[in-house]
């Protein structure tokens, strides 16, 4: 039997995570995604646990690798989008991401921001980073968007001279400074380890 659930987190990565493992622990996996729908059939409670990864900076070449690596360590994957676009013909440009990521479009990136990895419980920790080096790139790659978003929203209401606009960009600030906070404990941790 499956279930059908319609929920939207944005850019909010781990509440997405921790809500899809709640729904496997309710025995619940997951076997289909789109724009807003997450589709489950019934299983074992406990039996699988999921993450969330950004992949918004990746080219499409390396997502694919990326996606295919991940699906040859035995984890089943699942693209997804980040944002809800309803429209066709859609591009959109991405300073923060790398060389072939930049452009994004339907028929390469675009809607394919997230992925989720599923894996089967089996008493070993489920890390998609392990190195304090390759967790703190991540960080830094969630972080660059909502960093040149505040920066948009405050130089467009300080031209304009528009205060909501300088407001708007307090938004993407939050999630800029807890990716931020998140960047500076892991390289403090690095120190701490190397004395």
């Amino acid at each position: 039997m499956s279930k059908k659930c319609y929920r939207y987190f944005g850019g909010l990565l781990q509440k997405q995570q921790e809500w899809l493992n709640k729904m496997a622990e309710q025995g619940y996996r997951l076997i289909r995604v789109e724009k807003m729908l997450y589709e489950f059939e019934d299983c074992n409670p406990g039996r699988v646990e999921y993450r969330v990864e950004y992949i918004g900076s990746k080219s499409q070449n390396d997502s694919q690798e990326y996606f295919q690596f991940l699906e040859d360590m035995g984890y089943k994957v699942f693209f997804k989008n980040i944002n809800l676009n309803y429209s066709i013909g859609k591009v959109r440009y991405r300073p923060w991401a790398e060389k072939g990521g930049r452009i994004a479009t339907n028929n390469t990136t675009y809607n394919k921001e997230l992925l989720i990895v599923e894996k089967e419980k089996d008493g070993k920790p489920f890390e998609l980073h392990t190195s304090f080096e390759d967790k703190i790139q991540y960080y830094k790659n969630l972080r660059k968007p909502y960093v040149i978003y505040f920066v948009l929203f405050l130089l467009i209401g300080v031209l304009t001279k528009v205060l909501l606009f300088s407001l708007l960009g307090l938004i993407p600030s939050v999630p800029a400074l807890i990716y931020h906070h998140q960047v500076r404990t892991l390289k403090k941790e690095v120190i701490s380890k190397e004395w």
